[in-house]
């Protein structure tokens, strides 16, 4: 078990992070992620909801702290009275490893820190590449990725991805409804049209262990797929922070792990998991939707016909297309240390984000 001093050095690091860069966050999301990580702190199941005096007065006196520590550094880690930084992971995980924990440290979305120390349930080996799956949580930030790549091993964090499965569900687009459906019924809490809470409750765990293996195959695409590395939507994320330029990478970059030939739909046509189908397609959102109209369009065919060579079909073509468009954004970065930002910028949004009928991004002061 790590000390408490430890424990409470990691949640700082986590606390300034928040403090610098929860405003990539939209009021509403930001909202979302602090309704859970209150949730997290206090112990709270997903389904279950804090009284909104308490989240309110939480949430208010969590942003003035902020305020306080968004200058700070990042604190060096004390582990058995040896001072690590903060992001490295291979001797701070080495020296808690006879704990059964592992620490996590990274960045994310527009280059948000991620920090975490979690439990160990299990190590494992998934297409040759090693995964461990985590359990409790003694420290988190705001993002709170449930699955992720850390120095060559797959992280799948258990937890945050409960509260992903049920918020999603509870509060299902329009546009997913169908495909939620479809996935839901099959692990039967999906009757008569209505969604069996009480049911789902006693599941949501059931669900999330039968669906970790989908997301483990999107980490193996992820780390499978080179037509877009990491050093090149790190350039397009550090140059272009928080703009359509970084999220229309992102997903260029999920949508080809997602369809590579050792990666999460794959996986699936290859098993037949008609339930995980119905969850990938319904938590297709914004850009990686917009990426992914042929497997869109399959599903629906697939609802009535049953036939998995229409979704392979799909995979293939939306494979192949979003190569294509990789192949552009990666010769364009490849500009940015040679021609002036603004003239970068003006290729991405006439040659990236106009033909997807996405605005160009905004300048950032």
């Amino acid at each position: 078990m790590a000390d408490s001093k430890l424990i409470q050095t990691i949640r700082h690091n986590c606390d300034i992070s928040d403090a610098r860069d929860n405003g990539i966050y939209s009021i509403c999301v930001l909202v979302l992620k602090l309704r859970n990580l209150y949730k997290w702190e206090h112990g709270i199941e997903p389904w279950q909801e804090p009284e909104s005096k308490d989240l309110l007065g939480w949430i208010d006196a969590k942003e003035n702290y902020w305020k306080t520590i968004a200058k700070e550094p990042y604190l060096p880690l004390d582990i058995r009275g040896r001072e690590e930084d903060p992001f490295a992971l291979s001797v701070t995980n080495s020296l808690l490893a006879e704990d059964g924990l592992v620490y996590g440290a990274g960045y994310g979305r527009s280059l948000k820190s991620i920090f975490f120390l979690a439990e160990k349930i299990r190590d494992d080996s998934v297409e040759g590449c090693p995964v461990v799956i985590l359990g409790r949580e003694m420290a988190r930030e705001l993002s709170s990725p449930f699955a992720m790549l850390q120095d060559g091993t797959i992280i799948i964090r258990r937890d945050p991805m409960r509260f992903f499965f049920w918020d999603h569900i509870q509060e299902m687009r329009s546009s997913s409804q169908a495909s939620l459906h479809h996935a839901l019924d099959r692990y039967s809490i999906f009757t008569d049209g209505q969604l069996d809470h009480d049911a789902f409750r006693r599941q949501l765990d059931t669900i999330v262990d039968a669906e970790i293996p989908i997301f483990i195959y999107h980490e193996v695409g992820e780390m499978r797929q080179h037509t877009f590395d990491s050093n090149t939507l790190r350039k397009i994320i550090s140059t272009f922070p928080d703009s359509a330029i970084e999220y229309v990478s992102r997903a260029v970059k999920d949508v080809l792990a997602d369809t590579h030939p050792d990666g999460m739909v794959s996986f699936i046509i290859r098993e037949r998991r008609d339930a995980s189908l119905g969850f990938f397609v319904g938590f297709l959102a914004g850009l990686r939707r917009v990426l992914s109209p042929e497997i869109i369009a399959a599903f629906d065919l697939f609802l009535r016909e049953g036939d998995w060579g229409l979704i392979e079909q799909a995979r293939i073509a939306s494979r192949e297309k979003n190569l294509g468009l990789a192949e552009r954004m990666r010769a364009i970065a490849d500009l940015i240390d040679v021609e002036d930002k603004a003239q970068v910028a003006l290729r991405f949004s006439t040659e990236i984000l106009a033909p997807l009928g996405l605005e160009p991004p905004a300048p950032r002061k």
